[in-house]
């Protein structure tokens, strides 16, 4: 039985890659999902993989947050009472949170591809996290799909690649190895799209669209399934490119969402990388 329903692969397909899209799954009380399940996965996960992050935080902060230095299993199987919010990182590192993540993505794939071409770099990430938590206003590279499986939360999302929300600059210097984080400004909170997560729901979120979240009253679950394209790899060393440009003294010309190509500047970027110093 699909995970998607008819009507979200439908939605899915006519938004997909560049637009916002809410929409509903199936997956259930999976067994996957529950916590004491999370806990063994974060137990049997790299060390790298596992992020304990306090989750008592403003929208807005300087860098990455501060990690609690707790354990990964210790915090999920506390996590009512630890104000925190835990990210497990490429689960698909575990063979059944593997194949749970193609299994999900092997339903929309046909629309996908049929956009963006190949899907690259399946990588999937499930955030537990106490009541009332903030995830702090940053982007993301991928294509991303976040599906809620317990607990509530309000995702705000803003328009990819708009300057006012990123400004270019913070582009170039996550593509070359800088943070995710973002700068705030309190004039945003109402120009997002504030979308209400609960159980069944998800919603897509396209490729370096800023955002944050606002954790309900109980224990939130998420999985979020994402994947690169051809396209995104080549938008994000277009932007490196333009980082490299900047350093020089060259004001480059913005990157181009999708449909639009940054083949060249792609390039240029890969050959760059060849010469010693430059990254």
């Amino acid at each position: 039985m699909s995970v998607f329903p008819t009507s979200s692969r439908e939605t899915f397909a006519g938004q997909y890659p560049e637009n916002i899209c809410e929409l509903h799954h199936e997956l259930g009380d999976h067994p996957l999902m529950g916590l004491d399940k999370l806990a063994e996965l974060a137990d049997f996960l790299p060390t790298a993989s596992v992020e304990c992050n306090q989750s008592d935080l403003p929208i807005g902060v300087d860098g990455a947050p501060q990690q609690t230095g707790r354990t990964g299993g210790e915090t999920i199987r506390n996590i009512a009472n630890a104000k925190s919010w835990v990210m497990l990182k490429r689960v698909e590192q575990h063979p059944a949170y593997r194949q749970l993540l193609h299994d999900l993505l092997g339903e929309l794939r046909p629309d996908i591809e049929a956009r963006t071409g190949n899907m690259l770099s399946l990588q999937s990430f499930i955030f537990i996290t106490s009541a009332g938590g903030i995830t702090p206003y940053h982007f993301d590279p991928e294509h991303n799909i976040l599906m809620q499986v317990r607990g509530t939360k309000v995702m705000t999302i803003y328009p990819a690649g708009n300057p006012r929300f990123a400004p270019h600059e913070m582009h170039e210097v996550y593509h070359r190895g800088g943070g995710a984080e973002l700068p705030w400004r309190d004039d945003f909170l109402s120009q997002g799209r504030a979308v209400s997560l609960e159980p069944g729901r998800a919603v897509f979120v396209p490729v370096m669209s800023p955002h944050f979240v606002r954790n309900g009253p109980d224990v939130s679950v998420s999985l979020s399934i994402t994947w690169r394209s051809e396209w995104s790899y080549a938008e994000a060393d277009a932007r490196a490119f333009n980082g490299l440009l900047r350093s020089v003294g060259i004001v480059p010309e913005p990157t181009k969402r999708w449909p639009g190509s940054n083949r060249t500047k792609a390039m240029a970027w890969r050959a760059a990388r060849r010469i010693p110093g430059i990254r």
